[in-house]
């Protein structure tokens, strides 16, 4: 059976410009043409354009998708095998971003009992629910936020003011401990990570090891954390990221 490139664009999802320079470039060329010249795809044609589909969602770049497409040992079980393991690599980095985000509840300290003057005195220019309806949207119906929330409510100015000095204390002891040369992955980087998640753990939600790592992932993939703990020191992102992981594992 054969198809327009309308028809072709409609199926697929596509425009039908996309389908033009597909043609162009050799990566997609019709099987057949009518005698006024237009294009004609059959269904080799279409499954072939699966194929760049499949790949061009996991983010190869179209001259690449070519040569992949048409490497003579090639053959659909062997693209099938391909996707899949690098789908399967995808939704395991996806589903660590899904747990980072979920128990991201250092953004959701909610229904903080303190005068606007006391608010700034703990937390300076920083309005900790600036991001409350996001952060109920997003984590709402997780145990996790349900306790942080629940702990957070009955604090006291003095609670908040112990809370910071506590972090302010790790992240002076973390900084100089990057500054001295010590790799993350040595004992004492990796016993501040575990301090990390204890302080977690202590004032806001029970903080596993998975939740942990799922965290230190997202303070590299968000730029709003990224940005506070860079504001810290630089490089103590990346550097905290690592001596979580390390201690995750020898943890395991």
């Amino acid at each position: 059976m054969a198809y327009t490139v309308g028809q072709v664009a409609k199926v697929a999802g596509v425009t039908v410009r996309t389908l033009h320079h597909y043609d162009e470039i050799g990566l997609l060329s019709p099987s057949g043409r009518t005698s006024a010249g237009y294009r004609r795809y059959d269904d080799a044609d279409l499954q072939r354009l699966q194929l760049v589909l499949y790949y061009r969602e996991l983010g190869f770049p179209l001259e690449e998708i070519t040569a992949i497409i048409d490497e003579p040992a090639a053959n659909p079980a062997a693209h099938l095998r391909r996707q899949h393991e690098l789908l399967t690599v995808r939704l395991r980095r996806l589903q660590e971003m899904v747990t980072a985000i979920e128990f991201a509840m250092e953004a959701s300290k909610m229904n903080i009992q303190l005068t606007p003057e006391e608010r700034f005195e703990v937390f300076g220019d920083v309005d900790p629910e600036e991001h409350q309806a996001e952060a109920e949207r997003r984590w709402g119906d997780t145990d996790a936020y349900r306790e942080s929330n629940r702990r957070v409510s009955r604090y006291t100015k003095d609670d908040w003011l112990r809370n910071k000095a506590e972090n302010e204390d790790w992240g002076r002891r973390i900084v100089a401990l990057m500054a001295s040369g010590a790799p993350a992955d040595s004992p004492e980087a990796m016993d501040l990570a575990e301090e990390h998640r204890q302080i977690i753990s202590r004032w806001f939600y029970e903080c596993s090891y998975e939740i942990q790592t799922g965290l230190a992932d997202m303070y590299l993939a968000d730029e709003r954390f990224t940005a506070s703990y860079e504001k810290i020191a630089p490089g103590l992102t990346v550097y905290l990221h690592e001596a979580i992981h390390a201690n995750a594992i020898s943890r395991a």
